[in-house]
């Protein structure tokens, strides 16, 4: 014998998990009748029981999400209906059912009977808002189809008599529950609509079980209300109970006391709206003598203002007014008068004679003093280098040089510098630096060349 191949061989976690989803997806979603055994709710909150028949039986789950929407706690030995899908458990490779809706079985039944009846009549338009018929906006009397013992009839009563006690109540009895109450609760609607002695229908009654409500579920009802020619509000069970009469009828209250509520105002509320009105009222006479008085004081002011007397007084007004605007107009244009005279004379003054000879006496003054200042100025420049010249004269002065012992010997007017400017006989002229002198040559004796400058 040889084994097989490694990827043919199942893990049992595999196998139970491919188990679980061939099942849950052959059996996705599945209703079924049983007997509940082997009931438990641990602390967690779920369910854990098996449902069972006189010849199977299989476990089942139902998880805290699903369980709270559950009307009532199942017990051990109860018939149900369940809504539920097919799974495992795969740690122990447990087939279960996974319950998420459970009803006891009669409830069930009929539960399946109310959703058909719902589609077909939504089918037809029984449903629809364009059937529905507003209430009245003034109801003097509301007809009540319901039990006569019941306490639906003694919640409406009570407050219509506390809300508004002058409203007329007219009781159609019947019965709200039984296998001929649907009879008498659809007769009832049709015999106040021939009598049309009423202007709303009430057609409802106290809370019970699906089964005690049933009557409302009916198709006799239903069409009843849908024929009827009043405004129909159904007031059927609790707020949470829904039959077939809400969806049909004009309005449904969630409880025949606030059907009472709805088709009677509060007598505080109308207290509070006939206050209003009142104060409206009041405010709009207010706004209405106002008005007419305004009217009244601006019809005697035209009437004075056109009175003869008025008129000769506006006349003087504007008299008055035209001469004052005169005394301002004259007074304006002599102020402008005499400023143009004060500008002219201004300016005359400007080109006068005698103030151009003043304005020219003080120009002639100011160059004259500029003058002075510039050759006092340049004299005093000239003297400044004229000392300097002088003293650099005086620097190289042949009299500064005769002052030390020298003296300046001329032949006539040339300067002797030399033995061979002169002869025996000649006259000179010795320039000393306090006197000249004059002396004959008597002897002329040239020096010994110097034997270095051979």
């Amino acid at each position: 014998m040889s084994l097989p191949q490694q990827e043919k061989v199942y893990s049992v976690s595999r196998l139970n998990r491919e188990i679980r989803n061939l099942l849950e997806q052959g059996f996705a979603s599945l209703q079924l009748t049983g007997e509940i055994s082997n009931f438990v709710a641990p602390a967690s909150g779920h369910w854990y029981f098996s449902l069972k028949d006189d010849k199977a039986q299989v476990k089942a789950a139902m998880w805290r999400g699903n369980n709270r929407y559950c009307r009532y706690r199942p017990q051990n030995g109860e018939q149900v209906l369940v809504q539920a899908r097919v799974s495992v458990y795969e740690p122990r490779g447990d087939y279960q059912l996974i319950v998420e809706q459970m009803a006891p079985a009669g409830e069930g039944l009929l539960k399946q009977q109310f959703d058909a009846l719902k589609l077909r009549l939504a089918g037809e338009g029984l449903f629809s808002s364009q059937h529905k018929q507003p209430l009245p906006a003034r109801i003097n009397r509301v007809g009540v189809v319901t039990s006569p013992t019941g306490a639906a009839v003694r919640d409406i009563l009570s407050v219509l008599k506390r809300r508004a006690p002058q409203l007329e109540v007219v009781i159609y009895p019947t019965q709200v529950q039984g296998q001929e109450a649907h009879h008498q609760i659809a007769a009832q609607i049709e015999l106040a609509n021939l009598r049309s002695e009423v202007d709303v229908l009430i057609v409802g009654r106290g809370g019970g079980s699906l089964e005690d409500l049933w009557c409302f579920n009916e198709e006799t009802v239903a069409r009843a209300i849908f024929a009827s020619q009043l405004p129909v509000i159904s007031a059927v069970g609790h707020e949470i109970d829904t039959t077939i009469s809400d969806y049909v009828a004009d309005l449904r209250a969630p409880t025949p006391s606030a059907a009472a509520e709805l088709v009677s105002p509060d007598g505080a509320e109308i207290q509070a709206q006939l206050g209003q009105q009142k104060q409206r009222l009041s405010s709009a006479m207010q706004r209405y003598l106002t008005h007419h008085a305004q009217q009244l004081q601006n019809s005697h002011q035209r009437l004075l203002l056109q009175h003869p007397q008025a008129q000769l007084m506006q006349q003087a007004q504007k008299v008055d007014e035209l001469s004052s605007r005169l005394h301002r107009a004259m007074n304006h244009q002599q102020h402008r008068a005499q400023s143009r005279v004060t500008l002219a004379q201004h300016r005359l003054a400007q080109f006068h004679p005698e103030q151009k000879l003043r304005y020219a006496h003080q120009h002639l003054d100011s160059l004259k003093e500029k003058l002075t200042r510039t050759m006092q100025a340049s004299q005093q420049q000239h003297t400044q280098q004229l000392a300097l010249l002088a003293a650099r004269l005086d620097s190289v002065s042949p009299l500064a040089v005769l002052s030390r012992g020298y003296s300046i010997t001329k032949s006539g007017e040339k300067v002797v510098k030399s033995t061979r400017d002169v002869a025996a006989g000649d006259i000179l002229t010795t320039e000393l630096h306090d006197g000249r002198l004059q002396t004959q040559v008597i002897d002329v004796t040239a020096a010994e060349p110097n034997r270095e400058d051979n």
